[in-house]
């Protein structure tokens, strides 16, 4: 029966079903005939008690200040900061590109959300220096894997609260391997620019005192944000809390760029992307049971023992997975089927479940722009009216440079933990 299970998920996921099916249709029916003696109302409190934690409020609202400063121009000026200092350099513009997105990143946690916001600013700017338009595409793509690595990430949120991880400490880790991926794809903007002599923008002769008052009330958002979980001032959900609250301040009364009506729509779409997440979550969490209670893990951990697999093979055979399951399923899906059953092995063998964590958000970055299915690859085709295949044509050159940054970020722990261990120090 348990082939059958699967065999049902898999044709589900070819034919395209919704993902709430694709992973709650299994769960069920993994209850029906495997462990048909379980009480029913197990599998609704499973469902509901699944995401009634406070941690996970933290989601809607970095969503909904996400949609605020995209709509706005807290994104825009702090773009226009970052360009003041390296535009005009050699690459300066991919350069502003890749660190408008990290700064975007750093107050919103969200991956499409800085496609949508870094494409409309970006990609004219990125074509008028030079830039191929394959090339544009793939890096605006890329650098808004970012986002979901510099803190405070709603992947690292999700994966904190399904594994008991310090959030913290994931948001502190993710800044060190943030910057790695960051600074990465800087170096292939600068290969890029060398050959072809392109990417420098005129240099910005305005006083810098303008140009930072200009954008002081933005900068104020990532300092309240990763100031106020740093100091311990706030917890992550505090802080997505302020940072709503501060975006609508700063865009209705300082930059006035916000109405009622906009209003109503940011706080649509954001309640949109929120519900989606949620139901994942909490059917997510009913297969999570299940997983549990047919001790999977322990099968793994067996499986691994029995090959003599060790920590460096194991972080292998993870990677290879979540790289072929970000080819076909969208992000939260993926981390909500492979976590469960991969985190105990970790565990069990040793690895530190916030290497482990940074490990498996880039696995997520990765997927969002792996072909086919790469979420953020439609996004940004939505965005800024391009064909499918011409952003796919322009993600390779990155996909590679992610592969290469897994690895180093994979054997290389000290990426990853070097900065959580200075603050618990």
């Amino acid at each position: 029966m348990t082939v059958i299970i699967i065999l049902t998920a898999l044709a589900m996921l070819v034919l395209g079903f919704e993902m709430l099916l694709v992973l709650g249709v299994p769960a069920f029916l993994t209850k029906a005939f495997i462990f048909p003696r379980i009480p029913d109302p197990i599998l609704i409190q499973k469902l509901i008690g699944g995401i009634n934690f406070s941690t996970l409020l933290a989601i809607p609202f970095f969503i909904f200040a996400a949609e605020l400063m995209a709509s706005g121009q807290i994104a825009k000026r702090l773009t226009e900061l970052i360009k003041y200092f390296v535009g005009h350099r050699l690459g300066g513009i991919g350069h502003t590109t890749i660190f408008g997105s990290m700064a975007f990143g750093s107050v919103s946690g969200s991956a499409p959300a800085t496609v949508a916001a870094m494409g409309k600013l970006m990609y004219p700017e990125l074509r008028k220096t030079g830039f191929s338009e394959k090339f544009s595409l793939g890096l605006i793509i890329s650098s808004a894997e970012t986002a979901l690595l510099i803190p405070p990430s709603i992947t690292l949120i999700i994966y904190g609260w399904m594994t008991g991880t310090s959030i913290t400490g994931l948001f502190i880790g993710g800044l060190g391997v943030g910057l790695t991926l960051g600074i990465a794809f800087s170096v292939l903007v600068v290969v890029d620019s060398l050959r072809k002599g392109i990417g420098r923008a005129e240099k910005n002769t305005a006083p810098f005192v303008g140009v930072f008052t200009a954008a002081a009330w933005a900068l104020g958002l990532p300092v309240i944000i990763l100031g106020g979980i740093y100091s311990g001032l706030f917890t992550p959900t505090e802080a997505a809390a302020v940072s709503v609250v501060y975006a609508i301040l700063v865009e209705a009364c300082i930059y006035r760029n916000l109405t009622f009506s906009r209003l109503f729509n940011i706080t649509e779409r954001a309640a949109i992307s929120t519900t989606i997440i949620f139901i994942l979550l909490g059917v997510g969490s009913v297969l999570s049971y299940f997983v549990t209670l047919a001790q999977v893990p322990t099968l793994i951990t067996q499986f691994l023992t029995d090959i003599e697999a060790g920590p460096i093979t194991f972080l292998m055979i993870t990677n290879l997975v979540f790289f072929l399951a970000g080819m076909f399923i969208d992000p939260n899906s993926a981390l909500l089927i492979l976590v469960p059953p991969l985190f105990p092995v970790a565990l069990s063998m040793g690895i530190d479940p916030i290497h482990f964590g940074e490990i498996v958000c880039l696995n997520i970055c990765i997927g969002m722009i792996t072909p086919p299915f790469g979420l953020d690859i439609f996004v940004a085709s939505s965005t800024l009216e391009k064909p499918v295949m011409s952003i796919i044509n322009g993600v390779w050159p990155f996909l590679i440079i992610n592969i290469l940054v897994l690895i180093l970020v994979t054997y290389v722990p000290g990426l990853a933990t070097f900065l959580p261990s200075l603050v618990a120090g």
